[in-house]
């Protein structure tokens, strides 16, 4: 039985072998092991990809999450929003500068932030919101624009899996900032952590690379207390020949999402994903629910099919955030049901046919 991979990361790298191994010689001749050339122009190929003047690349995406807050004036007496359906890195991100997370619920449907809920919870405190654009999908981000109009509090985007995502035509961190991941599994992955900031202010780039480098652009001046979270050239070399083919594998990757949808048109017990108006997805993750969930992964897991789920337990449901306490209905009601398919720029029809087979065997039972 051949195995069906929820990610096929040997297929991306067998595209990029020679590119990555041509790379990684220029960066060991030169020993340019920490920042140098090539992550300098990751930057900036990077930027131009998100339509942004600026790029700053970290350790990973939780510390880029981090930065971006702290460069808003997130810490110890803020508050930041942010929705209960997501990876804990959303939340664990604020509590490391010293905020408090407030949850919020999440649509229904699309499982992405609640503007509405998002707006009822601001308070004097509130210094940011933060959407998480999950799955691939942005969240309405010019719908919280709207309500914050006038209002000191920025948005900080959790782009970590929309990577070439757009809504009504403009990418993540057009108007403020974004972080980003590059963990293997993501649209854009290198090959060990590292992640990114986006922003068109030249200020929060400024104070996210400060506070990246030990608080300081310059060597032994340290002009505030920062960390140690920087880019390395030899990911800088994966991530570069990743980029040059970024754009035609999230296309390889809409054609995939479009190929479940008609596959799973007849399944009455399968909820598939609702994109909303003015998005193109990129599908880092699709994302369905199905009775009876665990059963049907295991069933699905058993017969080859590396299904997966994203993600099991609302954040304050886990036991680092159980303090918060709260009732969120949509998260609660979409965590025990939600199943991810098998997805990549690779993936064959006939690959998905047969994960829709079996999908259909675990369902019958």
């Amino acid at each position: 039985m051949t195995r069906i991979p929820l990610v096929d990361l040997a297929a991306a790298h067998a595209e990029v072998a020679e590119e990555v191994e041509a790379g990684f010689k220029r960066i060991i001749a030169a020993t340019a092991f920490i920042g140098g050339a090539e992550v300098a122009a990751f930057e900036q190929e990077y930027a131009a990809f998100s339509g942004l003047p600026h790029c700053i690349g970290v350790a990973n995406g939780t510390d880029a999450l981090e930065l971006a807050f702290k460069a808003v004036g997130v810490g110890p007496g803020t508050e930041v929003i942010l929705p209960a359906n997501t990876f804990i890195a959303t939340a664990e991100a604020v509590a490391r500068t010293g905020a408090e997370v407030v949850l919020v619920d999440c649509d229904p449907h699309t499982y992405l932030i609640d503007v509405d809920a998002a707006l009822a919870a601001i308070t004097p405190r509130t210094r940011a919101i933060a959407p998480v654009h999950l799955y691939g999908q942005l969240a309405p981000v010019d719908l919280l624009k709207q309500g914050l109009a006038g209002r000191d509090i920025a948005i900080v985007e959790d782009a970590a899996q929309s990577q070439g995502a757009t809504r009504h035509g403009l990418g993540s961190g057009v108007d403020g900032i974004a972080a980003t991941s590059f963990y293997p599994g993501k649209n854009l992955g290198a090959y060990g952590d590292a992640g990114a900031v986006t922003t068109a202010s030249a200020d929060w780039a400024t104070t996210v690379r400060t506070l990246g480098s030990h608080g300081g652009l310059r060597k032994y001046h340290h002009d505030m207390i920062g960390v140690n979270s920087r880019l390395d050239g030899l990911q800088a070399v994966v991530l570069r020949a990743k980029l040059a083919r970024l754009a035609g594998w999230n296309e390889q990757r809409r054609a995939a999402a479009a190929r479940y949808g008609e596959l799973l048109a007849g399944f009455e017990q399968v909820v598939r994903p609702v994109v909303l108006d003015g998005n193109v997805p990129v599908w880092h993750i699709y994302c369905v629910r199905v009775p009876n969930r665990d059963e049907v992964l295991a069933k699905l897991n058993a017969a080859g099919v590396g299904a997966a789920i994203h993600y099991p337990i609302p954040v304050h449901r886990t036991g680092a955030f159980a303090s918060l306490g709260g009732s969120f209905p949509n998260a609660e009601k979409v965590a025990p049901e939600i199943l991810s398919l098998p997805i990549y720029p690779q993936i064959t029809p006939d690959q998905q046919a047969r994960v829709v087979e079996e999908l259909g065997k675990a369902l019958a039972y």
